[in-house]
């Protein structure tokens, strides 16, 4: 199978899927992690955003690279994500490029309003990807593919019907997420939060919730 998972931000698919993400690597699948958003304000004390876009673009890199797949570096703007022609567009040819069986992305119920809008836009574009007569710059997926939305950032007001048991790759999906050096520095500052120690809670309580030590935490869209 063919697995498209698309985050707001580079590091937002190691904190959520990450894990996920490794398994089904790892079992032959191709996979894809498509980055919305260049990340270009997240350094603490940096002063050029287009330096701070191409450290996390190569961070990004690194972390596809651990489990062999393949990095879409859309490039919109961090922090001035909008359900518009621009973003639709961009989401419908990362699609038609990726061509999936199944997606993976944000919800809309999430704390960022970048991850709510790529979910949004995720979910709106999926249709539209296979359409003939809606012309991009590259031909239509053959298929509609099917969507799960990732857990947000602290499981508010998100209820699973779905649970990956990763524990046998969570050190794999720590290794992934540490790729993302800068992003320490920018969580000290703004929230106090050490990263690995605030992933692995979360994928605890998941874990608990379904009877195993680490999980990750998934919705499937109906539709």
């Amino acid at each position: 199978m063919r697995i498209l998972a698309i985050g707001a931000h580079p590091d937002d698919l190691e904190f959520q899927c990450g894990g996920t993400l490794a398994l089904l690597a790892q079992q032959g699948h191709s996979i894809t992690m498509a980055i919305a958003t260049d990340g270009g304000i997240g350094h603490p004390s940096a002063t050029c955003r287009s330096e701070v876009a191409e450290v996390r673009r190569s961070e990004a890199a690194k972390s596809a690279s651990l489990i062999g797949a393949d990095l879409i570096w859309m490039g919109l703007e961090d922090e001035w994500l909008f359900n518009d022609r621009q973003t639709r567009t961009a989401f419908i040819d990362t699609y038609r490029r990726a061509r999936p069986d199944f997606v993976i992305s944000h919800t809309t119920t999430d704390y960022h309003p970048d991850h709510n809008v790529t979910g949004q836009v995720a979910m709106d574009a999926r249709m539209p990807a296979s359409i003939r007569l809606l012309e991009t710059a590259l031909p239509p997926t053959p298929t509609i593919a099917h969507f799960f939305m990732m857990d947000n950032q602290a499981g508010v007001n998100f209820v699973p019907d779905v649970y990956v048991d990763i524990s046998s790759v969570h050190e794999l999906k720590i290794e992934m997420l540490r790729c993302h050096a800068s992003q320490q520095g920018w969580l000290d500052n703004f929230f106090g939060m050490e990263y690995v120690s605030a992933m692995e809670m979360k994928d605890r309580q998941r874990g608990a919730e379904c009877g195993t030590e680490f999980a990750e935490a998934f919705c499937e869209l109906k539709t």
